[in-house]
């Protein structure tokens, strides 16, 4: 297994660690440790993919586990910060739908032994997910701390922001749906 997929492998791993660290109130500091846990995660996509691109390391299994590895991470911060009410059910109910369809299409083309890559629309999407996340959950951080005063309407800015990804995913998702039914055979 070549380095950029371990790095999508690793990014799997963190995910539940993400998410029990954060959402457990018993751990001293778990939001602070969830975001740095976070950020490592979100960190390792952008590097899997340079380091891929770099050294020629592009595979199958990258270009099929990368997404869902970017999938399982921004969906874990998703539905974390739903339970904060940092993020309405309808944005999580459209990136989810977005990502179930762009995952049959996927599924589909690799039954005929066809792999549609993400496209560029699709990494703005997760760029913009997981930089508006990091933002946001810096902001649940500096308020712990006393930081962010608790009238900053933290919740508000939070499901704007959440709104411009959940815009972005429908935008990716339709151009990879569009894209991909040109590639396969649904006969």
């Amino acid at each position: 297994m070549n380095l950029p997929n371990k790095l999508t492998v690793a990014r799997m791993i963190l995910t539940p660690i993400f998410l029990i660290i954060f959402m457990n109130d018993k751990i001293p500091y778990n939001e602070l440790i969830g975001l740095i846990v976070y950020c490592i995660g979100s960190f390792t996509d952008f590097l899997d993919g340079k380091i891929a691109r770099k050294r020629n390391l592009i595979s199958v299994f990258g270009k099929l586990f990368d997404p869902i590895a970017d999938k399982m991470l921004t969906t874990a911060a998703l539905l974390a910060l739903m339970s904060y009410n940092m993020c309405s059910i309808y944005i999580v109910f459209i990136v989810l739908t977005r990502e179930f369809a762009v995952t049959g299409i996927r599924l589909t083309a690799s039954a005929q032994g066809i792999v549609i890559p993400a496209n560029i629309w699709g990494k703005i999407k997760t760029f913009s997910q997981m930089a508006f996340t990091i933002f946001i959950m810096i902001g649940i951080v500096l308020r712990d701390f006393a930081i962010l005063p608790e009238t900053f309407p933290l919740a508000l800015v939070s499901n704007i922001l959440l709104w411009i990804t959940a815009i972005a995913a429908v935008v990716s998702g339709v151009v990879y749906v569009k894209d991909g039914v040109k590639m396969i055979d649904f006969n």
